[in-house]
């Protein structure tokens, strides 16, 4: 390993004279090694790696364990950066003197090992060095240091990192970066092709990556770019545009070809801050909003951000309060039989009246309780009361309640119907659960399981919002739907928009080409009443068949039925 010199491992007495004591020793030291051949002798077999130096830099001693750490022998008299250089080791240490009787520096070997080198000053003005091998302490360093599985720093020394630039008060720009639909793949592909993905991205995220900038995973699938120095937000701008395309761009993994996204969000010191937590909260907010506007894209942060942020904290601190203090209520819209002009039914609607805020629209508090994952409880609330409600109703009335597409995610959905059914009595073919098409975008196999497990339980199915997505109609092949609900935004534009109609039209066919009611939602005018009907609509829901109302008024609505016209009249619709 290493040069091999002509030269013998180490120096005795024989090739080069020593001072008396080469080394500080301890009298009783001394007195046992009155003679330097054999104090030498001694220093020739000592396990630690010794050299020793003159006074002019010149190795004089080199003992038998630094010479197999070095990997090389010496020659006689050699300067000790001269013998560095020879072995190959990177690095360089300065002689201890008056002023600094005791030097330390680290080195690196030819091989890549680490060594700490400690060099003390000796009484002739000379040296002695001891050298350690720490590559294993380095190693286990760079190891907290850094992500195990692609390599890239962590958030430990991204912290690090970015404090210091701050400290200096250098300028920078954070972009936090989150992978769109990566949880589908590993879900549905394994971890295993998911960490080999996280790696693809880790080296495509290298490529974008200049020269002094810090590339880190934070776990999961969130990564961080740290960029020093001073840059435009059109220079910004460029570099995130080609990260989302990079990133974006087709993965061919283990025969699987992987589409994925980014989201970016940009902050920029000493502009929007100068303190690490501050920057990193900046950044993931600007991410979250990058997020909630679409996925694959980027955006930077703005004041108004934390603001929205501190209100969107606010609700979810008043709705686990809500929550746990029963504050929500359900209000009931009618359901119309278009052939009968009779009630048949009622969706069962949300509300939240807030002690201080008044009526809070779902608006405003269902994305939040999504996020939280506090839907999952409310939701919960609102199927248990819904039930418990309409076993009220005469029998054949029913109820309608929306599903979150989170809901989906908990595999136990069909048993809480079940137990829902059951402790309140309600016959199952009175329940009809509403979905959007959201929900089967993530993972529609999955979601169609659960749906054909409470179509076993008896329930009803229903697409809301239909025409409203992109793959609406490919879903309609996958799983035989009780109804179809065509989206308010057609049923409002039915009169001055001839494609509005066109599609009311083409829905109402296609539910009675397939056996499927079909629902107008939003009517709000006698115009559109009669449009829904002359279009072929079965069924219809809106301010002008029946405003949301109290189980009360739903009750009382029910005892006494009345037509369509009987339910505008008296509500001076």
């Amino acid at each position: 390993m290493g040069k091999d010199f002509a030269q013998p491992p180490h120096f005795t007495p024989k090739d080069r004279p020593l001072s008396a004591h080469p080394l500080p020793l301890s009298e009783p030291a001394q007195a046992a090694s009155a003679e330097p051949e054999a104090y030498l002798a001694a220093l020739v077999e000592l396990a630690t790696p010794v050299l020793l130096a003159d006074a002019g830099g010149r190795v004089s001693f080199v003992n038998r364990a630094a010479t197999a750490l070095l990997g090389c022998t010496a020659a006689p008299a050699i300067a000790l950066d001269a013998l560095f250089a020879s072995c190959g080791v990177g690095g360089r240490i300065a002689l201890p003197d008056g002023s600094a009787p005791q030097r330390f520096a680290q080195l690196k070997l030819s091989d890549g090992r680490a060594v700490n080198v400690e060099a003390r000053l000796l009484p002739d003005g000379g040296a002695a060095l001891t050298l350690t091998d720490v590559s294993a302490f380095v190693r286990e360093a760079e190891r907290a240091r850094r992500d195990p599985l692609t390599g890239l720093v962590n958030r430990v020394t991204l912290h690090a990192t970015l404090g210091r630039l701050l400290q200096a008060g250098k300028p920078l720009t954070l972009m936090a970066l989150d992978l769109d639909r990566f949880k589908s793949v590993n879900d549905t592909l394994g971890h295993p092709i998911g960490d080999t993905l996280l790696r693809k991205v880790a080296e495509r995220l290298g490529t974008v990556a200049e020269d002094g900038d810090v590339v880190a995973r934070l776990g999961g699938d969130e990564f961080t770019i740290l960029k020093p120095g001073s840059f435009t937000r059109e220079q910004i701008e460029i570099i995130a545009k080609r990260i989302v395309d990079l990133v974006g761009r087709t993965y061919a993994l283990e025969g699987h070809m992987i589409h994925i996204g980014a989201s970016v969000g940009i902050t920029q010191a000493p502009h929007d801050g100068s303190d690490n937590d501050v920057l990193m909260k900046n950044a993931d907010l600007a991410l979250y909003r990058s997020k909630a506007e679409g996925r694959g894209r980027y955006r930077f942060f703005e004041q108004k951000m934390d603001e929205q942020m501190q209100a969107r904290r606010a609700i979810e601190l008043d709705l686990r309060q809500a929550l746990a203090l029963q504050e929500f209520e359900l209000a009931y819209q009618p359901q119309v039989d278009l052939a009968t002009q009779e009630v048949v039914g009622f969706e069962a609607l949300l509300r939240w009246r807030h002690a201080t805020r008044g009526l809070v629209s779902p608006l405003e508090f269902i994305p939040v309780a999504e996020e939280t994952g506090l839907i999952g409880a409310i939701g919960e609330w609102v199927l248990r009361t819904a039930c418990r409600d309409a076993v009220q109703w005469p029998e054949a009335i029913t109820v309608g309640v929306n599903l979150s597409p989170l809901q989906f995610r908990n595999p136990s959905l069909a048993q809480t119907v079940m137990s829902a059914l059951a402790s309140s009595g309600l016959a199952a073919e009175r329940l009809e659960l509403e979905i959007t098409e959201n929900a089967l975008l993530e993972d529609t196999d999955t979601v169609l399981v659960l749906l054909k497990q409470l179509r076993d339980l008896g329930v009803r199915v229903s697409m809301d919002d239909f025409g409203t997505g992109y793959s609406s109609l490919a879903y309609l092949q996958k799983f035989p739907f009780d109804r179809l609900k065509i989206d308010q935004s057609f049923v409002r534009g039915m009169g001055a928009n001839p494609e509005a109609s066109a599609i009311v039209r083409a829905v109402a066919a296609l539910g009675a080409s397939l056996g499927i009611k079909t629902t107008a939602e939003g009517v709000e005018t006698e115009e559109q009443l009669a449009a829904i009907r002359n279009e072929g609509c079965t069924h219809v829901q809106g301010y002008f068949t029946g405003r949301p109302m109290a189980l009360a008024d739903a009750r009382a609505l029910l005892v006494q039925p009345r037509k369509v016209a009987a339910i505008v009249e008296e509500h001076g619709l």
